[in-house]
């Protein structure tokens, strides 16, 4: 289960008990912290906790100031810098040497528009969002919160602001969502400063899994960890069934050529072949081959089932240019020495995380720069 959508099941329980909470959300970062922008927990009134925004240095004080925003009915901006290794608030000496800002929103259950149902809304979606989160440095300053959801065809969900700084949020929530990266703005209106947050909201990846052996059990769970939604499909029931797969799995016994009449590929769709049935693989591929916009598949198998995959794709008229096959990965995974399923679920899904996300995958030791850009989390400064 994804952070997101434990955080949104457990403020469910939460309002359907009447127990207050506090949505606590980072909404920057200077510098190195273990969660970015975006990290976010709830709290409620007993001191139960949902979610992270730190490795657990910060909680313990985050827990405290959400209380106290709790208690005052108010949102709430807190400064943590970890780069003081004296600090005995935070106390875990972490060195991260980061300023982190984190926003406390108490959560009104009357308020159709609070933080955590507009984040409710974000859990079905298909398509990416960008999350606005409005507040402000100065923290003796208003700290409106986390405002409004805005889609990729400028839909707007939530509390508009004036029409003097709205139109400002939208024009940089579009480039949030076409450069797929969070965006940091500050903005001055009639004198006052205030600062954005601007979230890229992805869905979920989509693993479709083809075949439903006892590897493709153990990817699936591997996969479930890490919050993506998983799809089996196999033509034989003795191994495509529910019992063999974890819940949140969707199972399909179909047919290698009737493979997408229940399945709707996109950007985030990721396809495993692993049936260890070179025909039906080779069924599949012809019919994903030329989705342009699925951008991962791979393939299991020594590299001659590939070559031999290629061949008889040529014989058949099949598309073979380079800008095709860029998405296939054959042998599919990252070179770790995987021996084990689990090993080799390990390593598929590596590969997959470092394609979507445009990273090398390399050690990050042979980095000399700081893991995230620094350049990313800067304010654009902006006046109106």
């Amino acid at each position: 289960m994804r952070e997101l959508d434990a955080i949104i099941t457990e403020y469910e329980l939460l309002k359907k008990a009447g127990t207050a909470g506090v949505l606590a959300t980072v909404v920057h970062v200077e510098g190195s912290s273990y969660r970015r922008a975006g990290a976010r927990m709830l709290v409620d009134e007993f001191g139960q906790i949902t979610g992270a925004i730190s490795g657990g240095c910060l909680e313990g004080d985050a827990l405290r100031k959400a209380l106290l925003a709790l208690h005052r009915q108010t949102n709430k901006l807190v400064t943590y810098d970890t780069s003081d290794e004296d600090d005995a608030i935070i106390g875990a000496q972490l060195g991260c040497n980061g300023i982190i800002q984190v926003l406390f929103e108490p959560l009104d259950y009357q308020d159709k528009q609070n933080p955590c149902e507009l984040l409710k809304t974000l859990i079905n979606r298909k398509d990416p969002m960008a999350v606005v989160v409005q507040f402000n440095l100065d923290t003796f300053k208003e700290q409106p919160g986390t405002i409004l959801l805005i889609g990729e065809n400028s839909g707007v969900m939530g509390k508009k602001p004036g029409e003097e700084i709205f139109d400002l949020i939208l024009a940089q929530a579009k480039m949030s969502l076409k450069n797929n990266k969070a965006h940091f703005a500050e903005v001055l209106v009639q004198g006052e400063t205030r600062h954005l947050f601007i979230q890229n909201y992805q869905p979920p990846v989509k693993l479709i899994l083809i075949g439903a052996g006892n590897d493709a059990q153990i990817l699936s769970q591997q996969a479930e960890l890490l919050g993506w939604d998983v799809t089996v499909v196999d033509g034989r029931p003795t191994h495509a069934s529910k019992e063999r797969f974890t819940s949140s799995c969707q199972v399909i016994i179909s047919k290698p050529e009737e493979t997408l009449k229940n399945i709707e590929p996109d950007s985030r769709s990721c396809f495993v072949l692993m049936s260890h049935n070179y025909n039906y693989d080779l069924s599949v591929l012809k019919l994903i081959l030329d989705k342009e916009q699925i951008s991962y598949i791979g393939i299991l198998g020594p590299k001659k089932k590939y070559d031999k995959m290629l061949e008889d794709l040529a014989e058949e008229g099949f598309d073979l240019r380079s800008e095709t096959l860029d998405k296939i990965y054959a042998p599919v995974g990252l070179e770790i020495g995987a021996e084990t399923p689990a090993e080799i679920g390990l390593s598929i899904l590596s590969e997959i995380q470092s394609v979507l996300t445009g990273k090398t995958a390399r050690p990050l030791r042979e980095k000399s720069a700081p893991i995230h850009e620094k350049k990313d989390n800067r304010f654009k400064q902006i006046q109106v």
